[in-house]
């Protein structure tokens, strides 16, 4: 069985190793090193350049924050590029965060212990490692080249290319220089081999996330679930009230009046058509009542009609005007659309409630295989999952099908609320 990463290709055999393309892997993995070595060599040159020392701690200060800046990109890069020495390495991301503003994300990313030990690896790659891969390429293209060299002096006619502190000449020299770099190739492969194993296992130690990493995941997860069960019991409880509450009461209402309706026109009574026509109001009452809390569970237009009709119907019934342009190829999936649709009517309620504003819109499209959609206004801004206003309920309800929840909202507006939710491309006919 052919090996799936560097360490095993090491331990295959010199035949086995030689023979097979990882020396190369290897290589090529120590060659992606080199995307840092020219900023890395500029740095190492403005330090050697500057002649005081508080310019030396402005520029030092500058590497600092420079290497912290680029260390979440930089580390994901540099996980893609493990899978060169690896080919069982497991795709690894960092968990998107649903914050506004890039101050905010990085207070939350700095809290982070995988953010610190992604800094250390950028502040290694750009001093350390760059320049060991620099030296190590260096070497290796050279010996790549050292056996061909009469050959280029041939047809070059220029001599000598080759100096090791005297001029290598003549048959005998080059001939010895053919055998000595023929033989040290496979030392050479070796040592490549071994040092992106190395650095390989350097940058697994400190890139791949950490059981505590997944630890905090799953107590976030863990708490967004216990969320939704709270949720999931509060519109349960919410249901069983409207109902007691409602629709209950006004249907024993209506049992009582038509008891009495019928006393009255079996003793011939002339209130019986008052009594009737009292009833069937009752009954339209009743029946709006059970339309609008259908309409919370999941609207019949949605069922019928799909999201973009759904949604004009909210935008009918909202108290201030909504601008609704969504354009969709096809129906989706009922479960996609029962979470869009209550996306955007919990961003809507939001803007009614919190937002002052005097309109909003709401536009969405099918992106490859993913909803997206956009809630704006012109409301005062400053809008926050932490401050309860439901957006943190609705980040929640996007979470259970992977979908994902942004927010920009500026003090002073506009506020605008992007869902992201992935679906299949599924049409539904009829």
């Amino acid at each position: 069985m052919a090996p799936t990463d560097l360490r095993t290709a090491l331990r295959s055999g010199h035949r086995a190793f030689l023979g097979s393309s990882w020396p190369w892997r290897a290589f090529g993995y120590l060659g992606g090193g080199l995307v840092m070595a020219l900023p890395t060599l500029a740095v190492h040159r403005w330090l050697l350049e500057v002649e005081t020392l508080s310019g030396f701690l402005v520029l030092t200060l500058a590497v600092l924050v420079g290497n912290l800046l680029i260390a979440v990109p930089l580390a994901g890069l540099e996980r893609r590029r493990l899978r060169v020495v690896d080919k069982n390495q497991q795709k690894t991301v960092r968990v998107h965060l649903p914050v506004k503003g890039i101050g905010r994300w990085l207070l939350v990313r700095l809290g982070e212990a995988a953010t610190w030990r992604e800094f250390a690896y950028a502040l290694l790659l750009t001093l350390v490692l760059s320049f060991v891969d620099i030296v190590l390429v260096t070497l290796v293209l050279s010996m790549l080249f050292m056996p061909f060299t009469p050959l280029v002096e041939f047809i070059l006619d220029y001599r000598p290319i080759v100096n090791v502190g005297v001029p290598v000449t003549g048959t005998l020299g080059m001939t010895l220089l053919v055998i000595i770099s023929l033989a040290l190739m496979p030392l050479f492969a070796y040592g490549v081999g071994y040092l992106a194993l190395a650095q390989s296992a350097l940058a697994r130690y400190l890139l791949t996330p950490r059981d505590t990493d997944l630890n905090t995941q799953i107590h976030e997860l863990t708490r967004s679930r216990t969320r939704l069960v709270d949720a999931f019991q509060a519109e349960r409880e919410r249901i069983e009230r409207d109902l007691h509450d409602g629709a209950q009461q006004r249907l024993t209402a209506l049992v009582l009046t038509l008891g009495v309706a019928e006393l009255e026109t079996s003793r011939g009574g002339g209130d019986g058509r008052r009594l009737i026509t009292r009833a069937k109001g009752e009954a339209q009452q009743v029946l709006a009542e059970l339309r609008e809390l259908i309409r919370g569970i999941r609207p019949q237009v949605l069922t019928d009609r799909g999201i973009a009709a759904a949604v004009g119907d909210i935008a009918d019934r909202c108290p201030l005007p909504v601008d609704v342009r969504i354009d969709l190829p096809h129906r989706l999936p009922p479960a996609i659309e029962t979470v869009a649709y209550f996306a955007v009517s919990e961003a809507l309620t939001n803007v009614i409630k919190h937002s002052g504003a005097h309109s909003a819109c709401v536009t969405g499209a099918l992106e490859g295989d993913r909803l997206r959609l956009m809630v704006t206004d012109d409301g005062v801004g400053g809008a926050d999952p932490a401050d309860g206003t439901g957006l943190q309920g609705l980040a929640d309800r996007l979470s259970v099908v992977e979908g994902r929840l942004r927010i920009t909202s500026p003090s002073g507006g506009p506020t605008q609320v992007f869902v992201e939710v992935p679906c299949q491309s599924l049409a539904v006919s009829g």
